[in-house]
């Protein structure tokens, strides 16, 4: 059975860092285009960064740019997001679809898949 879980969210305060994973089981994520995106209460689903597949190429959003890192690790068939100098509007779910349909035009994948996790909740406050 294919499955994504996150986890690493958690209270930090401004300033501050956390690194979110993402573990896929049932298929390897090499071949399909994977990222996090946030869903903050009365927004938008906002995306911030995706990685191609084989990490042949990364996208990042303004927003987070220069403060938030995505990378695979391969041998744990693991996506990470770590992020620096969190701010209270960092807050919100945060959900690592490997979905080729969301990711189209951002990053793209050998394969396609649409699945999607359960989240991971960041809090920024102090």
């Amino acid at each position: 059975q294919r499955q994504l879980v996150e986890s690493g969210g958690g209270l930090v305060q401004p300033g501050g860092s956390l690194r979110l994973s993402c573990v896929a089981s049932g298929f390897s994520l090499d071949f399909y285009p994977i990222g996090w995106f946030r869903q903050a209460p009365g927004k938008a689903r906002e995306r911030l960064s995706c990685s191609s597949s084989n990490n042949d190429s990364t996208y990042y959003a303004e927003s987070v740019k220069g403060r938030v890192t995505i990378s695979r690790d391969s041998s744990r068939n693991t996506l990470y997001l770590q992020m620096d100098s969190l701010k209270p509007e960092d807050a919100g779910l945060y959900y690592c679809p490997a979905a080729s349909s969301f990711w189209d035009g951002s990053c793209s994948g050998d394969r396609s898949l649409e699945l999607w996790g359960q989240g991971t909740r960041v809090t920024v406050s102090p």
